[in-house]
């Protein structure tokens, strides 16, 4: 039946006639319990805080640091303010005598003005290629091993870039990625869209989400006999929604395995600040440290690493800035990459400029540092402190597990839940673990994701929380709530 407007006139599109692959893609971090807990909050808002059981709304359910009260780096927001109004720096003695800024960040913001004449005006494709310069000079320092900026793309955050890089690989529909179970849903939302196949391997809960080796073989074998061309394997690390942090023999695993099956190693590091269990290793230096102890066996190896403005101490989500080096590419593949890049004209060019301060943020001996690295060392602190509230709070709860918060911005509990809440959830037509979730946000407006949102194992339940919201009293009405909903379904 035609759908039609108010008026009785037939419209052009429907959602029977729109690309169905987008119908078919699932994005649970945004999805129904984000939603309610919007209408929650516009609620609120609107004066109803009597007619619910709290106060606020913890929007738990996504990295999204400055939504949950954390403030911004001084250092990014000042130079930001002169790339946006380049006239207030007709007035530098104003500016450093009456409002505080430093002569660092007025050098900054001259600089980078130079360099993209305006915040307003488009940049390279590729982005600014000073910007880019100064990315591969935080690789190099970072990994012990040269990096040049023509193998640097910048981004509108790394979403962006999984966007261009799945674009680029999907070239039909037999075409298979090997996916991290449980993953961040913009992997298989994308393959969705594109057509292409889901390679779901199974993360080793026991083993503190690590991957395993022989599970990510079996996959492959597996898809390999049905049919679909596997072509990259994704690895989250730090990883989201588990929180892990990859060992480096992990890594070189899955470096060996991608040699030996010729495939793209796709290494999502976004969180690669946020460790605080371990050090962080990049999938760069443990190819290049493989490449060295054994010349010649790896040097055919794609990979591509990607990195955000948006996470890490940073949570600059709202400017979408972020980058992606290719390693290892045929250059005639680089060009069809820029190629894709162009017709999209550029990344936000005041996102650019905050992933250059990123890379290259005040250094010891200068006016902002000291304000920087107390900022920055606050965020950190703060987050390690929440995490680990969270942690044993959990450990307290019954029926709950939860690995060490290792990394990253969420923890991802299993939960074992009484038959009776699982029957009231089939009743209700329900995954048991979306009804779960449903109730706590009803009861707390605390919104987490189900882990049937970013997939588990058959008969495993779990959610996705972040630790980002000040304060632990939060964590106090999740405990709570659990009680209760436990002693409800209790059989």
């Amino acid at each position: 039946m035609a759908t039609t407007n108010g008026s009785g006139a037939k419209l052009a599109l429907t959602v029977e006639n729109i690309n169905q692959n987008i119908r078919k893609a699932k994005y649970a971090v945004r999805g129904e319990l984000a939603l309610k807990s919007e209408q929650y909050r516009a609620q609120l808002r609107e004066g109803g805080k009597n007619d619910l059981p709290f106060d606020k709304i913890i929007s738990a359910n996504i990295g999204n640091p400055q939504q949950l009260d954390q403030k911004p780096i001084t250092f990014f927001r000042r130079v930001a303010s002169l790339l946006e109004n380049p006239d207030l720096l007709e007035k530098e003695d104003v500016l450093t005598q009456h409002l505080g800024y430093k002569s660092d960040e007025i050098a900054r913001a001259k600089w980078l003005l130079n360099e993209v004449h305006s915040v307003g005006a488009y940049s390279a494709s590729q982005g600014t290629p000073a910007i880019r310069e100064s990315v591969a000079k935080f690789i190099e320092k970072r990994d012990g091993h040269p990096c040049s900026a023509r193998d640097i793309y910048l981004s509108g955050g790394a979403s962006s870039g999984v966007n261009t890089l799945l674009n680029t690989i999907c070239a039909k529909p037999e075409v298979g990625l090997l996916i991290p179970i449980p993953q961040y849903p913009l992997y298989t939302a994308s393959l969705a869209v594109l057509n292409a196949r889901c390679v779901p391997y199974y993360l080793d809960e026991d083993q503190s989400w690590g991957t395993n080796l022989k599970e990510i073989r079996d996959a492959y074998e597996k898809a390999t006999a049905e049919g679909t061309e596997v072509r990259a394997i994704v690895v989250i690390n730090p990883g989201n929604p588990t929180g892990a942090s990859l060992p480096v023999e992990d890594i070189t695993a899955v470096l060996k395995f991608a040699a030996e099956k010729n495939i793209v190693v796709m290494a999502d590091e976004v969180y690669q600040t946020n460790v605080f269990i371990g050090k962080f290793v990049s999938f760069k230096k443990a190819l290049r440290d493989l490449q060295q102890s054994s010349p010649g066996t790896y040097d055919h190896v794609n990979l591509v690493s990607l990195h955000s403005i948006s996470k890490g101490m940073v949570g600059e989500c709202g400017h979408r800035g972020g980058y992606f080096e290719l390693i290892g590419f045929d250059p005639e593949v680089a060009a069809e990459i820029y190629k894709f890049i162009s017709i999209q004209l550029c990344p936000p060019v005041i996102g650019q400029c905050i992933v250059e301060m990123m890379v290259n943020p005040p250094k010891e001996g200068e006016p902002s540092y000291e304000l920087y690295k107390k900022e920055y060392d606050g965020i950190y602190d703060g987050l390690k402190k929440r995490a680990t509230a969270l942690f044993e709070a959990f450990k307290k709860m019954e029926g709950v597990k939860c690995q060490d918060p290792q990394g990253s911005m969420y923890l991802f509990p299993t939960i074992t839940l009484p038959n009776k809440a699982l029957e009231a959830a089939k009743k209700d037509g329900r995954a048991a673990d979306e009804f779960y979730s449903l109730r706590m946000l009803d009861a707390t407006g605390v919104c987490v994701v189900a882990g049937s949102g970013f997939g588990q194992k058959e008969g495993t339940l779990h959610f996705r929380t972040t630790f980002l919201a000040p304060g632990t009293d939060w964590v106090g009405r999740i405990e709570k709530f659990h009680k209760e909903f436990m002693d409800e379904f209790r059989d």
